[in-house]
């Protein structure tokens, strides 16, 4: 489909979803257990109101940041999604590049089929997220493979120490490993596209069931229909093999899945240079406050001291305004991306960073902020009491 025709976020969801068979669709949509946490990031947008400016010159406006170093075009960038082969042949291939074309930054899963070096080739400024067990040899070994690939950002995940309860997951016939059955034969010939785009051209390019090529040091990977023995070890990851990793590591480190202000004020205390504030897109621990509604206590407890960076739930360019407002550097953006690809590969991925690039120009300008370092708690009321509510005069 030729995206170019669609005008909104909205527009490409219900064309993704017809695309993908159903046990596919409810993973890519799917929370776990009730959705409680899934819901909160949503909710937590509409405790949040703008405050307005007028007559403020904003004939010119930039919403460029720089992080790391490294100038960006804008606060948002491609947050790490597992398994996206399902959705999309060579998915990861389709985000890196439209990554780079617009000018932000990707992250690439460890849960990815492409292996890192062929991103690399198309991303130089390839950031790697990972699930890690804690066993020093093996992330040692890893480090070393990310270092060869020129990877200067580790992204390291801290809020998967087990598997999470997704019961959509199991009732949809989807899991990992991946398992074959006649009720995703018929699903698969119901979504005649998905499998001749997605399934039969896997089959016929790769010659192979696809792997999980990223998860370690071993470039050949574990298949996706074998039993993932990474996930093993990562129960025992703690704040020793972190302090462990920053030492040895001479890139930045980030962790993403901080949730609690105690967590960040430790990483920013043992030089961690950047913490994403995430529930897992509602795919983890069910029940979670929204990220919106964690962001201003996280910014708090870092004083500055490290890069706060956010996801989850974020659908429109206000959305974005509204953390960067509370005080995240950066936004990370899963599911809407990955709907982008599902409809028109690379040209939908940057067909949606330009609509979020477009609604954050446009709301910029109508809050009376011309440049991105205008967007602070000047122009937002919080409504609500309790633990989410802050006062517009709260410095993070």
């Amino acid at each position: 489909m030729n995206s170019t025709r669609l005008i909104s976020l909205a527009d490409f969801a219900p064309v993704a979803e017809q695309f993908l068979p159903n046990s596919v669709r409810g993973y890519v949509n799917g929370g776990t257990e009730d959705g409680l946490t899934l819901a909160a990031n949503r909710e937590a947008f509409q405790r949040v109101q703008f405050r307005p400016r007028g007559l403020v010159n904003v004939e010119c406006r930039d919403q460029g940041v720089s992080i790391f170093g490294q100038r960006f075009s804008s606060p948002i960038g491609v947050a790490p999604m597992g398994i996206t082969a399902m959705c999309r042949y060579e998915c990861e291939l389709a985000l890196a590049k439209a990554a780079r074309e617009e000018g932000v930054p990707f992250i690439l899963s460890g849960m990815s089929t492409v292996s890192l070096e062929r991103v690399a080739k198309e991303q130089p400024n390839l950031w790697y997220q990972g699930y890690l067990a804690g066993d020093k040899g093996q992330i040692g070994a890893l480090l070393d493979r990310l270092t060869a690939s020129n990877v200067k950002v580790l992204v390291v995940t801290i809020d998967t120490a087990v598997n999470a309860n997704r019961e959509n997951n199991v009732k949809a016939g989807f899991g990992v490993p991946f398992k074959f059955s006649w009720a995703l034969f018929r699903d698969g010939l119901a979504h005649p596209r998905w499998t001749k785009e997605v399934f039969l051209r896997t089959l016929w390019r790769d010659r192979a069931i696809p792997r999980f090529r990223n998860v370690s040091a071993d470039t050949n990977g574990l298949r996706v229909t074998d039993e993932p023995s990474f996930r093993g070890g990562r129960e025992r990851l703690d704040w020793h093999h972190i302090e462990w990793i920053r030492e040895r590591w001479r890139g930045e480190v980030v962790l993403k899945g901080v949730a609690h202000p105690d967590d960040a004020r430790r990483a920013a205390n043992i030089g961690i240079d950047g913490v994403v504030v995430s529930n897992h897109g509602g795919r983890q621990l069910d029940g979670v406050q929204g990220t919106l509604d964690m962001l201003p206590d996280i910014v708090s407890a870092v004083a500055g001291r490290c890069t706060v960076m956010i996801d989850g739930g974020f659908r429109r360019g206000t959305d974005v305004l509204k953390a960067i407002a509370l005080g995240a550097k950066m936004v990370f953006l899963g599911r809407p991306l990955l709907y982008g690809a599902i409809v028109d590969e690379e040209r939908g991925v940057r067909r949606v960073l330009q609509l979020f690039k477009s609604e954050i120009d446009r709301n910029m300008a109508l809050l009376g902020c011309p440049a991105l370092n205008d967007v602070d708690h000047s122009v937002i009321a919080r409504l609500g009491t309790g633990a989410g509510a802050i006062s517009t005069s709260e410095e993070g």
